[in-house]
């Protein structure tokens, strides 16, 4: 079968591939911060959360230990949390989008020229600059009061109290640099150059 990409061009494909998908798995699952409420174990994504506080009769709380979606995208806590879904939702897409036409380059002859990898590495670039933003974006949502009650009530924007970053976090952010410094940097060579025909 023939490809249109050379073997820095199957390299960047290959890369493209596991970068795009560690910072979509980071993305989908609810463990970018971690914590305990009521001596149950609490983590957050950016629009997901696993075990939360519900009222118990006649007068209390107890913890439903499950793993949802907020209700709706307003239910997010914070508009941090809401700008960081937005833009990492969108960098993901993105990434998913020039690794799977990386991936067809590889099995498809004439479909990549040089130029179209350079204009892919490109919006790889803005995808892992969109991911990284929404990263920098969600310590602004710690001082939601959900996430302040699983905190101890010490967490702050910056400040994670008694509560930790998880995977799921430095997965996201770890594809996003990945994406910046080595995907792009590989897509300039990915190509081959193009015949030029006298016609």
């Amino acid at each position: 079968m023939a490809s249109s990409l050379g073997w820095v061009g199957k390299l960047w494909a290959a890369a493209s591939l596991v970068s795009a998908l560690a910072c979509c798995a980071g993305f989908f699952l609810p463990y970018w911060l971690l914590g305990r409420q009521l001596d149950t174990p609490v983590s957050f994504g950016v629009f997901r959360r696993c075990s939360y506080p519900a009222p118990l009769a006649p007068r209390g709380l107890r913890m439903v230990q499950q793993c949802g979606r907020y209700a709706s995208f307003f239910g997010i806590p914070s508009l941090a949390w809401r700008l960081c879904c937005l833009l990492t939702g969108i960098g993901c897409a993105l990434l998913l989008l020039v690794a799977l036409t990386a991936l067809m380059g590889c099995c498809i002859s004439h479909l990549l020229s040089r130029t179209l990898a350079r204009v892919a590495g490109a919006i790889q670039f803005i995808g892992g600059l969109l991911i990284g933003s929404g990263c920098a974006l969600y310590p602004l949502g710690w001082n939601s009061e959900e996430v302040r009650q699983t905190c101890s009530n010490l967490s702050d924007q910056f400040e994670l109290g008694t509560c930790q970053l998880g995977w799921a976090f430095y997965c996201t952010a770890g594809g996003a640099a990945v994406t910046m410094l080595l995907c792009t940097w590989l897509a300039c060579f990915a190509g081959k150059k193009q015949k030029q025909y006298p016609y």
